[in-house]
C-alpha cells in the first residue's frame, strides 16, 4: 500500500469527522495543489487566523537573505501588518505610528532601488 499526502489528507478528514461527531468542531483547509493542511479549532477567529498566516510570511522574511532585492518589501510589510493586527482591538500608539511610518519609508526606499536597478 502506497501512502501519499492525499491519502493522509483523506484519513485526516475521517479522523476529524469522528471528533466532530463528539462535538469538537474543526475546520480543515487544504489549498488546491499544495501539500499544506490547516486545522482550526472552534476558538479560531478571523484575527487569530490572520496572525497565524502572518507568522508564515514573517518566517519567509526572516529566512530570506537580506541581499535579495525584495527582502525589505516583505519584511517591512509584515512588520506593518503585525503592528496593526496586534492593536486590532485597540488604538495605535504614537510609537506604533512612528514605527509604521519608518517601515513605509523603508518600503519607498526599496521600491526606488528596485526601480533604478530595472532601468
Amino acid at each position: 500500500m502506497t501512502v501519499d499526502f492525499e491519502g493522509f489528507y483523506k484519513d485526516l478528514l475521517e479522523l476529524a469527522k469522528r471528533y466532530e461527531n463528539q462535538n469538537v468542531p474543526l475546520k480543515i483547509e487544504k489549498p488546491p495543489g499544495d501539500d499544506i493542511i490547516k486545522i482550526f479549532g472552534d476558538g479560531a477567529t478571523s484575527l487569530t487566523r490572520a496572525q497565524n498566516g502572518l507568522r508564515d510570511v514573517t518566517e519567509l522574511a526572516y529566512t530570506t537573505a537580506e541581499h535579495h532585492p525584495y527582502w525589505s518589501l516583505i519584511y517591512n510589510c509584515s512588520e506593518i501588518t503585525d503592528s496593526v493586527l496586534e492593536k486590532w482591538e485597540e488604538s495605535l500608539t504614537d510609537n506604533d505610528i512612528a514605527d509604521i511610518r519608518w517601515a513605509i519609508k523603508k518600503l519607498y526606499e526599496t521600491l526606488e532601488k528596485i526601480s533604478q536597478s530595472q532601468r
